[in-house]
Order: structure tokens, then sequence, then C-alpha cells
């Protein structure tokens, strides 16, 4: 469903739910019953940010092969130990 805008003559703008690319050039204005031709506007588009489109793919590629880890995200490998000095005999 879309919604196009209508102008009727006598009582303003209004708005109208009707299928996509079923919309008519005119329809009867709700409140006087005259024609209301329709508004030819930009659709009304949006950007998503692109932390939120990186997370909507990572989300889409591991819901069909998971990524495998080896320990939890975010933590480091604990650092090898390495011995000060020689070996007592």
């Amino acid at each position: 469903m879309a919604t196009y805008v209508y102008r009727c003559p006598s009582d303003g703008d209004f708005e109208v739910l009707v299928a996509l690319g079923a919309a008519a050039l005119t329809v009867p204005c709700a409140q006087c019953g005259d024609d209301a031709r329709r508004v030819w506007s930009a659709p009304h588009l949006g950007r998503t940010p692109r932390r939120v489109s990186t997370a909507i793919e990572h989300a889409g590629r591991s819901a069909e092969t998971p990524q495998v880890v080896s320990r939890p995200p975010g933590t480091r490998p604990a650092p090898a130990r390495v011995p000060r000095g020689l070996p007592r005999l």
C-alpha cells in the first residue's frame, strides 16, 4: 500500500491509501465530493546510518553461515608467561 496526496480546490490536501501503482488521477473529496487532483511529489526516502546497514548486512551473512570463533568477542588471549632469568639447577 502507498500513500498518495490529492488536492481539493476548496478543502485543500488530503491523503489516500491505495495499492502501489493503482492511484487514479482524480478522486472525490471526502468532505465536499468535488474532484480532487493527484499531487505529484518526490517520494519520501531516507538514508540508513552506516553502522545500522553494516549490522543488518552482518546479521544476514551470519544467519546462513555463522562465523566460527575461539573465544567470546571483545576478549583477548592471555599473554604467554615468559620465565625471568635462567632456571636453577
